[in-house]
């Protein structure tokens, strides 16, 4: 592409994460503004009024919801094409995109990444240790339960690669991030299917930003990136302090 595209969200989002490996997997240039959503600033929250990211910036349409920005993108750019052609499996992977997006989201972000990473390094906040215990005995094990009995015990769900699968692999990294491994003796064909996903090379590209990001003050991520080379955009809507969104998730 000649006029690359714009993201703003920082690498370490899982719904950041999903829409660079579609990008990736479509053959399509960006440029990114890799901000934490609470440190943008009114600019960002005009473009993004859940102060949710990503945002994506191309040509006259903005949008600001992963799910929306996909099949955005799957519609004007369709090949690769990344959802299933027969309809009750598109609306099936859909579907565990919506899992992953909620659920998911709820569990590893919310009640695990939030724990360890978010509230102390953004808001100096100790993790809440009762809590963070419940998540790990009772939450994540219903969530894999569910992942055990959907995946498949070999490739990706639809045969070929898939918003689906890009999905819920997404949130594995960040699992990862606050030392979360799956059992693989409990749940095999989610720990076989997630080392699978996570081993593409369009996640692969992204994990050294990611690596470096979690190793690096916030303040610093910028810099870190422009080290390593990645496609950052010559604005940023980043801001010094922090500010809470108006939703949980």
């Amino acid at each position: 592409m000649e006029n690359s595209m714009k993201i703003i969200g920082s690498y370490l989002s899982p719904y950041v994460r999903k829409v660079l490996v579609a990008l990736h997997l479509k053959g399509l240039a960006y440029e990114i503004d890799p901000i934490i959503p609470f440190l943008g600033d009114e600019r960002f929250a005009a473009l993004s009024p859940l102060r949710r990211i990503p945002v994506l910036i191309d040509d006259a349409v903005t949008l600001s919801d992963s799910s929306v920005i996909l099949q955005y993108l799957e519609e004007r750019y369709p090949q690769p094409a990344l959802y299933p052609a027969d309809i009750a499996d598109r609306a099936r992977a859909r579907w565990l995109e919506e899992y992953a997006d909620t659920r998911m989201g709820d569990v590893f972000i919310w009640q695990l990444f939030n724990q360890v990473a978010i509230n102390p390094y953004v808001w100096g906040k100790k993790p809440d240790e009762p809590a963070l215990a419940k998540t790990l005995a009772e939450e994540m094990p219903q969530v894999l339960d569910y992942l055990e009995s959907q995946l498949p015990q070999q490739g990706f769900l639809f045969g070929s690669i898939s918003i689906a699968d890009i999905s819920i692999a997404a949130f594995f990294r960040n699992a990862a991030f606050a030392r979360f491994r799956i059992d693989a003796g409990r749940w095999p064909l989610t720990a076989a299917f997630v080392e699978r996903v996570l081993g593409l090379e369009a996640f692969g590209r992204l994990k050294p930003f990611e690596d470096r990001l979690m190793r690096t003050p916030i303040p610093q991520h910028r810099a870190a990136l422009a080290e390593l080379g990645a496609p950052l955009s010559a604005e940023s809507y980043a801001t010094a302090a922090p500010r809470r969104g108006i939703m949980r998730i």
